[in-house]
């Protein structure tokens, strides 16, 4: 059985020394290690004009724009060729344009009966009383879903370029980014306090009514995205992180896209294949008729909204 040492006995064990060490207190070495102090760097003399000479010759052959002979020519068969491009671009689009048809002429493209396919048959065929609505989310519904889809990427692309994936550095960001802004601005708190309710639920009044009136996903959820960037900046990221995160953003977009291209790839095979959908038009002017238009405008202005809020929370401060 091992006795108990006493301090003085502890402090000449190895134990107590390695101690000492790795606590930073004392180093072994500090003394005990012959130190001779370097000379003074002292560059030759033929080294010296050598250097010079190179860094002459290349301040003179690459940085010295105005005398380098080949960059002068470069530069003037630059301007030359660009001069050229343009030109033969002009030249190229007014040959094109002189074959476009006259204007009002009833033969042009639109006068078609496409157009006239939407003005008479699109309250019968998709139960929308706006016109518009009805061709954007019925009969090119699918455009539409591209159209998201770009916002979609769009937003994806920019997270990666923008992105503070540091958490210490984005912490800092933010408390530099208040610094820019009325952190505490009473005035503008309280007129957020009335208005970003009141933006929010008109954004989805024209949402909810696009199918009726002039309005729908993409209107609506602009609104309701300028809201959002409005109680962001008059209450800060803190408070909006509360209910609205980038895994929010992520799973709100991922639904939403969802449901739009499960509903309109059933719908539109039932209608390539003259299969009856069994999902009813409703009555025109109703706020549940136009069939799938209603839940499509509501996927849309999701997404619109929560794409806007995204750029501006990346462009301000690299994240969410």
């Amino acid at each position: 059985m091992s006795r108990l040492l006493s301090e003085q006995e502890y402090r000449k064990t190895k134990a107590f020394k390695v101690k000492r060490w790795y606590r930073g207190e004392k180093d072994p070495y500090i003394g005990r290690v012959e130190l001779r102090p370097q000379k003074p760097f002292e560059e030759d003399v033929n080294t010296q004009k050598k250097r010079i000479h190179d860094e002459a010759i290349l301040q003179r052959n690459i940085y010295d724009i105005e005398h380098n002979r080949k960059l002068m020519l470069f530069s003037k068969f630059y301007k030359v060729i660009s001069v050229l491009f343009v030109f033969t671009l002009i030249g190229i689009l007014l040959y094109m344009v002189s074959y476009l048809p006259p204007v009002g002429n009833a033969a042009n493209p639109d006068n078609n009966e496409v157009a006239t396919k939407y003005i008479e048959d699109a309250m019968k065929d998709t139960g929308a009383v706006n016109i518009v609505t009805g061709m954007i989310l019925d009969y090119r519904a699918f455009d539409t879903l591209g159209e998201s889809n770009v916002l979609f990427i769009a937003t994806c692309t920019v997270l990666i370029l923008l992105r503070v994936d540091n958490r210490s550095k984005k912490k800092e960001e933010e408390e530099n980014d208040r610094l820019y802004e009325p952190k505490n601005d009473i005035i503008l708190q309280k007129v957020a306090f009335f208005l970003v309710p009141m933006i929010i639920i008109f954004g989805i009044y024209v949402i909810l009514n696009g199918h009726l009136s002039p309005g729908g996903g993409f209107s609506g959820g602009a609104i309701i995205g300028s809201g959002l960037i409005l109680y962001v900046n008059a209450f800060g990221f803190k408070k909006i992180e509360r209910f609205f995160t980038q895994k929010t953003y992520k799973w709100i977009c991922f639904a939403a896209l969802l449901f739009y291209c499960l509903a309109k790839t059933y719908s539109f095979y039932c209608g390539a294949h003259h299969l009856e959908t069994g999902i009813p038009l409703g009555t025109p002017g109703d706020i549940l008729s136009s069939g799938l238009i209603l839940p499509l405008n509501i996927c849309v202005g999701m997404v619109v909204a929560c794409t806007m809020y995204a750029f501006y929370a990346m462009f301000r401060k690299g994240g969410f």
